[in-house]
């Protein structure tokens, strides 16, 4: 089976690119360079000429803040190229698995893990075009697995985690939000979950939305105090502070963990708990 993978020089499409390796079936890794997906018909060249079953997307427009000024881009890359993708895949009866985000839950204020039949509520522009995203899919009519995920890092490109590295090896005190609480997520545990539904065929007549995180719960200030503690950074106070001592343009969400069961009842998936998925990231950038 030939399986196209977007976005493939991010922080999940370097990851996908691990996992994948030992697969028989074959796959193609395209960025902007190889493939323009908000380009219609070069998508639709791309499929056709390869007769692709599967589309992992793994694109999308993710600074957060910067999206409330490039509101068109950001719409453009994580609804329209999203449209475009799911209708390709309608065309030739296949799938499409695209990440989305616990951004969707923006202005929801609760206290429990949010469920996937959870009404979407964003407050920002990036988490109103991943929603529209995940909208364009639904009415194209393919089938498709919609992956929301949250706090995600990895080895690769720029993340929450190697700037609490470089600050925490330099700074001698820091302060991080503790009012922001959420489960940091391996991109490679992601990518194995979404590999292994592949590879096994899995998902067949399992088209949904699910959510997926490391498990447990943290804040950004225990996510940071960990990330000194494995990384030796032992000389910088890391304090809890308010979100308010951190104006942004966007009301981030204030809690915002995902259920996973349905996930892990549907395809057998067993899920890494968040500090041994931060140990084991962290030994494979050999800190």
């Amino acid at each position: 089976m030939n399986i196209l993978v977007t976005g493939a020089n991010g922080q999940l499409g370097n990851e996908m690119r691990i996992v994948s390796q030992k697969s028989t079936d074959r796959y193609f890794f395209t960025d902007v360079a190889e493939l323009d997906i908000t380009d219609a018909d070069a998508v639709e060249k791309m499929v056709a000429d390869n007769d692709i079953k599967v589309i992992v997307n793994c694109a999308a427009y993710t600074n957060v803040d910067k999206a409330e000024d490039e509101e068109e881009l950001a719409e453009l890359l994580n609804a329209r190229a999203v449209a475009n993708l799911a209708l390709s895949m309608q065309r030739h009866d296949g799938l499409l698995v695209h990440v989305s985000t616990d951004y969707v839950f923006g202005g929801n204020r609760n206290n429990t893990p949010c469920r996937e039949e959870e009404p979407a509520n964003p407050t920002g522009i990036y988490g109103i075009t991943k929603l529209h995203g995940e909208q364009a899919i639904t009415a194209s009519g393919c089938h498709y697995l919609i992956i929301r995920t949250a706090w995600l890092y990895s080895e690769f490109g720029k993340n929450f985690l190697k700037t609490m590295l470089s600050l925490t090896a330099t700074k001698p005190q820091l302060k991080v939000v503790f009012d922001q609480v959420g489960t940091p997520t391996y991109a490679y545990d992601l990518a194995a979950a979404i590999y292994d539904i592949v590879e096994h065929r899995k998902y067949e007549g399992k088209d949904g939305i699910y959510h997926y995180s490391n498990e447990g719960v943290c804040s950004w200030f225990d996510f940071t105090r960990m990330i000194a503690r494995y990384a030796g950074n032992t000389q910088c106070d890391v304090q809890p502070c308010h979100s308010d001592e951190f104006p942004s343009k966007v009301v981030r969400p204030s809690y915002s963990v995902l259920d996973k069961t349905k996930i892990k009842q549907t395809f057998g998936i067993r899920i890494p708990y968040w500090t041994d998925s931060l140990e084991a990231c962290l030994k494979n950038m050999s800190i």
